[in-house]
């Protein structure tokens, strides 16, 4: 395995984690809003509570995946930052507004309804936002003029697979984020707010399934050479089928009894999130050697290799000493009861 290979696998690792993180979180600011003031649910209590302590632990792979991207492939630097200028800078600029605004929304009672729906309607612009970045890699939208790559924005926004990749970011977004929620809502034994989210995840999974279809016959018309590649591997994506289906399983069977929840919400949490990490596996390998389809590859825009090793080391020396932290942060935050009982004191 190559130099260039193993640096892909890296950026494609941290492209996953933040893309399942991120969905969770800009999904439950969705909810937030969605089930704002609705007492008897508390389902807003239940979101802004895993919110509150979240996103700032996902916004640091956001920082790792820029940060690999300039030190790993310096080369594609200079095409990606091109052609994504415009929807990068709107995604920095939603993902700044989206920030301020949770921080203000815990000091300014005052506003809070307002900055809870700037919250909510931001977590559905940035991963439409950010899963658009796809589309384009695909090469067919970027034209090459006396050697400058310029994107055909027109062209994108009349593209149905844009807007199959769009919908599905929406539904994986909601779908993700409310079956986390139940999960929390189970430990924290929210039973009102359990069923509410386990309610919507039962109604966005099946269309989270189906945009994921939709992704493929539209690559099937636009980006063959995708799509066929991706076929090379159906035995996998058939495989990550069968892991949405064990997920739906554990979502579908009634496991209620008056007074507790004895569902199985992470065995559909842990079975979705393998479905979906075998089903990237699939895009990233078909996407192969092309980082932008047809002139950047992960070999003419990787970086000395010097440079790779001495990265590559700091990136595991990092990662040994945040992993541990990460972990306990995550025990804590779904194991304390001090936490998962709080009640709102303006509820």
């Amino acid at each position: 395995m190559s130099d260039a290979v193993i640096a892909s696998i890296v950026l494609w690792g941290f492209v996953f984690i933040y893309s399942v993180m991120a969905t969770m979180d800009f999904g439950a600011g969705f909810w937030s809003m969605i089930y704002f003031n609705r007492e008897k649910t508390r389902a807003t209590n239940i979101a802004n509570r895993y919110l509150s302590p979240t996103w700032e632990v996902t916004n640091t792979f956001i920082v790792a995946l820029v940060v690999a991207i300039y030190s790993l492939f310096p080369g594609a630097a200079f095409t990606l930052g091109t052609i994504l200028l415009l929807p990068g800078s709107l995604i920095l600029l939603l993902l700044a507004l989206r920030s301020a605004f949770l921080v203000f929304s815990h000091i300014a009672i005052d506003y809070e309804k307002i900055l809870t729906y700037i919250t909510g309607i931001t977590g559905i612009l940035i991963p439409a936002l950010l899963i658009s970045v796809l589309p384009i890699t695909h090469g067919h939208f970027v034209t090459t003029v006396n050697g400058k790559q310029t994107l055909k924005l027109a062209e994108l926004f009349t593209s149905p697979n844009e807007y199959a990749f769009i919908g599905f970011a929406i539904s994986s977004t909601l779908f993700l984020s409310s079956l986390l929620l139940s999960d929390y809502s189970k430990e924290a034994n929210e039973l009102e707010a359990f069923k509410v989210y386990r309610k919507d995840a039962m109604i966005t999974g099946p269309i989270s399934l189906l945009m994921a279809f939709l992704i493929m016959i539209t690559l099937r018309n636009e980006e063959a050479w995708l799509y066929n590649k991706m076929m090379d591997d159906l035995p996998i994506l058939l495989f990550s089928l069968l892991f949405f289906i064990i997920g739906g399983i554990a979502l579908y069977l009634p496991f209620f009894s008056k007074k507790n929840i004895k569902a199985m919400p992470r065995l559909a949490v842990v079975s979705i999130t393998l479905q979906y990490l075998l089903a990237s596996y699939v895009y990233g390998k078909a996407h192969l050697p092309y980082m932008v389809y047809p002139n950047v590859t992960i070999h003419s825009g990787f970086t000395d290799p010097n440079s790779f090793r001495a990265v590559f080391a700091t990136y595991i020396v990092g990662f040994a000493i945040l992993f541990p932290g990460f972990f306990y942060f995550w025990r804590m935050f779904m194991k304390d009861n001090r936490y998962l009982k709080q009640k709102e004191a303006n509820k």
